[in-house]
C-alpha cells in the first residue's frame, strides 16, 4: 500500500523502515529535513511540506501521524485538513489522550475525513521485532488499512479495539500497568541494594535468572539485565523518572469510574517522588525505560 509518514522520531523512523521492508511505499515527512533524507536514502519519498506530502499521495490518501500527544497534532491536522479531500485517511498513531480522539474525529468527519487512533507500543525494538498496535476507529476503514498493520505487528501483534478514542484507551491502560511494573521491579532491586548480600549479587545475573521460568519472568527483566551489564550498579544515571502522560490519564480514568488502582496510582506518584529525591528504585526504573524505549536518562555529572 501506499502511506504518508509525519514524524521521524525513535518511532516514526523506525515503522517507516519496517514498512519499507513490506514494500509499501512510503512518503515522509518531518519539520527537520536532515530525518527526512536520511530515510529517502533508504528508500522512502522524501516531501518537505504538507502540501507536497499530500501532493504525493493517491487517493484515498493515507497519512499516519507519529507526533508527540497535544497542540503538535492540533497544528498538523488544521492544516491537513484542508488538503485532503472526503475519504481520505487520518492515523494519528502517537500517544494521544483517548477524549482528544473523539474531538478530533468530530471535526475531520466534518471534512468527510476518515480518522482512527492507533496506541503503538515496542519502543525502539519495534524495528526488529514489531509493534504491537492497539486500534480504534471505523471497522471497514481498520479492515482496508490491515495490510499496514500486519506489516507494522508481529504475529497476532494487532488488534480492532473498538470505536473512535478505544485503541488510545487500551494503550493508556497499558501504560499505565508498565507503571506498576517496572515500579515493582525497581523496589525489588532495591531492597537487595539495601541487603546485606548487595556485595555478593551481581543483578544483571540475578535479571538473567528471574527469567528462567520464574513467575516474574518478562521482556523488562531481559532489559534489565542489559542495564546491569552495561553499567552494574547503575552508577552512570540519575534516579529521575519522567512521565509521558498515560499513567495520569490511567488514573485520572480510575478516578472518573471509581476504580481502585492503587499500585497504579502509587507508580505515578513515586516518579514524582524520584524528581525531588532519588533513590536506587528510580535508577532501575529510569535504566529500564532507556532500555526499551531510548528515552533519555539524567546522567551523574563526572567529577
Amino acid at each position: 500500500m501506499q502511506i504518508a509518514m509525519i514524524g521521524l522520531g525513535r518511532m516514526g523512523m523506525n515503522m517507516v523502515r519496517r514498512l519499507l521492508k513490506g514494500n509499501h511505499q512510503v512518503i515522509a515527512y518531518n519539520r527537520s529535513p536532515n530525518k527526512t533524507d536520511e530515510i529517502v536514502k533508504q528508500g522512502a519519498i522524501g516531501a518537505y511540506s504538507l502540501p507536497e506530502l499530500v501532493e504525493k499521495l493517491s487517493p484515498p490518501r493515507v497519512v499516519w501521524l507519529m507526533l508527540p500527544a497535544g497542540p503538535a497534532i492540533d497544528d498538523h491536522l488544521d492544516q491537513l485538513k484542508d488538503l485532503l479531500s472526503a475519504e481520505d485517511i487520518l492515523i494519528d498513531g502517537g500517544n494521544t489522550y483517548y477524549k482528544d480522539d473523539i474531538r478530533r474525529a468530530e471535526m475531520l468527519a466534518k471534512k468527510g475525513i476518515q480518522f482512527l487512533d492507533a496506541g503503538v507500543s515496542g519502543g525502539i525494538w519495534g524495528l526488529e521485532v514489531g509493534y504491537c498496535l492497539m486500534i480504534g476507529g471505523d471497522k471497514k476503514i481498520y479492515e482496508y488499512l490491515e495490510p499496514i498493520f500486519k506489516t507494522l505487528a508481529p504475529e497476532h501483534g494487532y488488534l480492532y479495539c473498538g470505536a473512535t478514542g478505544a485503541g488510545h484507551f487500551v494503550k493508556m491502560v497499558h501504560n499505565g500497568i508498565e507503571y506498576g511494573m517496572m515500579q515493582a521491579y525497581g523496589e525489588g532491586f532495591h531492597i537487595l541494594e539495601a541487603s546485606p548480600y548487595a556485595d555478593s549479587l551481581h543483578y544483571a545475573e540475578v535479571a538473567h535468572l528471574w527469567n528462567q521460568g520464574s513467575v516474574i519472568r518478562s521482556w523488562l527483566l531481559e532489559l534489565a539485565e542489559a542495564a546491569f551489564k552495561k553499567d552494574p550498579k547503575l552508577s552512570g544515571i540519575r534516579g529521575y523518572v519522567e512521565d509521558s502522560g498515560e499513567g495520569r490519564w490511567t488514573v485520572q480514568q480510575a478516578v472518573e469510574t471509581g476504580v481502585s488502582a492503587p499500585v497504579i496510582s502509587l507508580s505515578l506518584f513515586s516518579r514524582f517522588r524520584s524528581r525531588e529525591e532519588e533513590s536506587y528504585s528510580d535508577k532501575v526504573i529510569a535504566a529500564l525505560r532507556r532500555e526499551f524505549g531510548g528515552h533519555a536518562v539524567v546522567e551523574v555529572e563526572k567529577k
